[in-house]
């Protein structure tokens, strides 16, 4: 079972909408995961916008993909490089740290996870 970043077992992210890079509800990652969709985070409607603005809109329904387009307020896998660009432009999302893949640490340091933090 895949650790998170508080060395815990990792914990769903979300079951509705279905999340996580094998779409199992989890922020689990492995080699074919190319965007490595490991920070479990509470969206916001301004996040969902600095995303779209950057080439990524999440909140655009996709029936091709079977993608319903998130709402502030939900939870998602983000890939790891997203959060780290929309925090350094100061529009970054809360983290479940419980349902993040202990990856993260490898590129955010524990302690701004924690001030970004939300159970």
């Amino acid at each position: 079972m895949a650790k998170n970043v508080l060395g815990s077992n990792l914990q769903t992210c979300s079951d509705n909408p279905v999340t996580g890079f094998y779409r199992n509800g989890c922020c689990d990652t492995g080699p074919e995961d190319i965007g490595v969709h490991t920070v479990c985070v509470l969206l916001t409607d301004e996040f969902l916008a600095f995303s779209k603005e950057a080439g990524n809109d999440l909140s655009t329904p996709n029936p091709r993909f079977n993608f319903p387009g998130l709402r502030g307020g939900e939870r998602w896998c983000l890939c790891l490089s997203r959060w780290i660009e929309a925090y350094n432009a100061g529009a970054a999302p809360q983290i479940f740290l419980e349902g993040s893949h202990i990856s993260v640490l490898e590129f955010i340091d524990m302690e701004i996870l924690e001030r970004y933090a939300v159970s």
